[in-house]
């Protein structure tokens, strides 16, 4: 069986046990975002009730596998609340860097621990139990005990030491509260490493998690509706277009009506483009009005009496006319790709990313449009002729993009630079985004405080059913940043400090009573909630696909609703 399987050509090969086990992730983030997923080293620095951080790991567990590793021998029994779980593919490796001892507290919140861990390294624990839901994934703890899953006193997180050790971490994770020092060292290691951050910091109803990025960080894989990426060139064709065009038209109106009704909307539109263009002093259809006038003038020229099942191809011509015939031109997030100040500060010459911008930002330069993106929209056609059609759009996107490759390979720095990445660039350059473009900018939190103030007056006149903002729920946790206890007046206090328009505020009051009587604790659903939307955000910031939150996000329990801002 083994000998008839190496002589089967792979193409005649099924999917594998792994690509059908993973089968909904690699739809999601394909076999690129999978193997980054598989080589991501995660650590989180877990503290206070230490809930939100498991549920973090749990929701990075379930989705990510790494190469085969051996698994402890020592594991507690299954639960039956785990035993049921499947594993999915999920991240290769994770540390848990907690030094709290399991109590009774802990049993109470945390989905994670057990009658038998009372008295435990809580770090231990959860590490054991996460392996539970994935044996594919390697999971470590620190700080370590002696022996294992006994009682044991509690010993300091030395995260110098753990920071300073041979493993490189793709991100870190952090859960409030945390001592000023230990955030410092975090910090510093993510400078030096050039390594995301995620804090996340869950009391009572209330959450919120912030996310640090290293620099400017360039999202090339945004995943945009597949809809919205169809570019078909009509105000700028390339001559295999047109010729292929006017081939199918030359004789129109002799045509008979199956071959009428089966023009391609491409076709159609090009071909009357080209005849609106000569009775228009070589001018298109670019104004709204006139793309009312164009519409009329196709729809003028549809066959009413077509027996062949009438003709829908040029009632989606039609349709299409507003949406396609555009002039090509550089979109707002692209420009701001091609200006963007940091590109040299962190070295095009270091990064693939930034000689490809260069390389594109040339291509444009020199014809005026962007790369073909060659995708092709589903239309009433021919088979035959649409993949002729289809085909022509495919070679005009690979020759631009080995265009793109050649100008990229003449930089200095750009030798090494990997075709399928031009090739992904080139697909997506209308819907690239920077993440972080204005890192390093301080933000004047007064000045956002008084903005969201100004916006609820605003939604006050609108009505009760405009949501107000939740900016005050921000300072009210970050006002427990370092203690996980203090008096409502000092939360108060210290809100009004960062934000002095807050003084008098009753909706800020509110919540900073709430904050204090929560007393840090945690409750389960509103951090299982607040881990699975930050689990979300480093699954795109390891995978660099779709776009992550930028950079902060504040959860209500209470309302059930969320918001983002950047504060920082």
């Amino acid at each position: 069986m083994t000998e008839v399987m190496a002589q089967t050509p792979p193409v005649l090969h099924g999917p594998s046990d792994k690509e059908k086990k993973y089968d909904r992730q690699l739809r999601l983030w394909a076999a690129s975002g999978q193997a980054a997923l598989e080589s991501a080293n995660i650590l989180l620095v877990n503290s206070g009730g230490g809930t939100v951080g498991i549920e973090t790991l749990k929701n990075l567990v379930l989705p990510g596998v790494s190469p085969s590793h051996d698994i402890p021998s020592t594991r507690l029994s299954v639960p039956a609340r785990v035993a049921n779980h499947h594993p999915f593919t999920g991240i290769g490796k994770f540390t848990i860097a907690d030094e709290a001892i399991v109590s009774d507290a802990d049993l109470g919140v945390n989905f994670f621990l057990d009658e038998s861990c009372r008295g435990k390294s809580r770090a231990h624990c959860c590490t054991h139990l996460l392996l539970e839901l994935n044996p594919e994934v390697t999971g470590d703890w620190y700080p370590k005990t002696k022996v294992s899953f006994i009682p044991v006193i509690q010993s300091p997180l030395d995260l110098r030491q753990l920071l300073g050790s041979s493993d490189v971490f793709t991100i870190i994770l952090y859960a409030l509260p945390l001592q000023p020092d230990q955030v410092d060292l975090i910090k510093a290691y993510a400078r030096k490493h050039h390594t995301p951050l995620v804090a996340v910091h869950s009391v009572g109803f209330y959450s919120y998690f912030n996310i640090g990025l290293p620099g400017t960080f360039p999202v090339v894989d945004t995943h945009p509706d597949e809809t919205a990426t169809t570019d078909l060139r009509l105000l700028s064709p390339w001559p295999e277009l047109s010729t292929f065009a006017n081939g199918m038209t030359e004789d129109m109106d002799n045509l008979d009506n199956h071959d009428h009704g089966h023009l391609p909307l491409v076709v159609i539109l090009l071909h009357y483009l080209s005849v609106w263009k000569q009775t228009h002093g070589g001018a298109y259809p670019t104004t709204y009005t006139d793309k009312i006038a164009f519409r009329g003038f196709v729809a003028d020229a549809m066959r009413k009496d077509n027996p062949e099942g009438g003709e829908e191809n040029f009632e989606e011509a039609i349709s299409a006319v507003m949406k396609h015939v555009t002039v090509p031109s550089v979109p707002s997030s692209l420009k701001q790709v091609f200006e963007h100040h940091d590109g040299r500060g962190e070295g095009r010459s270091q990064s693939s990313f930034w000689v490809i911008v260069e390389a594109v930002k040339q291509f444009y330069a020199k014809r005026q449009v962007l790369p073909v993106p060659g995708g092709l929209p589903d239309m009433k056609a021919q088979s035959n002729i649409y993949i002729q059609l289809q085909n022509i759009y495919k070679d005009k996107a690979r020759r631009d993009a080995l265009e793109v490759l050649a100008t990229a390979r003449a930089m200095a720095g750009g030798d090494q630079v990997d075709p399928a990445e031009v090739e992904l660039f080139c697909t997506n350059a209308r819907f690239i985004k920077l993440v972080n473009a204005v890192e390093g900018d301080e933000v004047d939190m007064q000045q956002v405080v008084e903005q969201e103030l100004a916006n609820d007056q605003i939604a006050a006149v609108a009505g009760p059913e405009v949501p107000t903002s939740l900016i005050p729920i921000y300072l009210a946790l970050s006002a427990t940043s370092h203690v996980s206890t203090a008096a409502a007046e000092d939360i108060m206090s210290s809100m009004t400090r960062q934000a002095p328009a807050l003084v008098g505020n009753e909706r800020a009051a509110q919540v900073a009573q709430e904050v204090s009587r929560a007393a840090g604790g945690e409750l389960h659903n509103i951090s299982a909630v607040t881990g699975g939307m930050v689990a979300q955000e480093v699954i795109k910031i390891v995978t660099k696909q779709y776009v992550p939150v930028d950079n902060t996000c504040i959860f209500d329990g209470i309302e059930s609703r969320c918001q983002v801002l950047r504060l920082k």
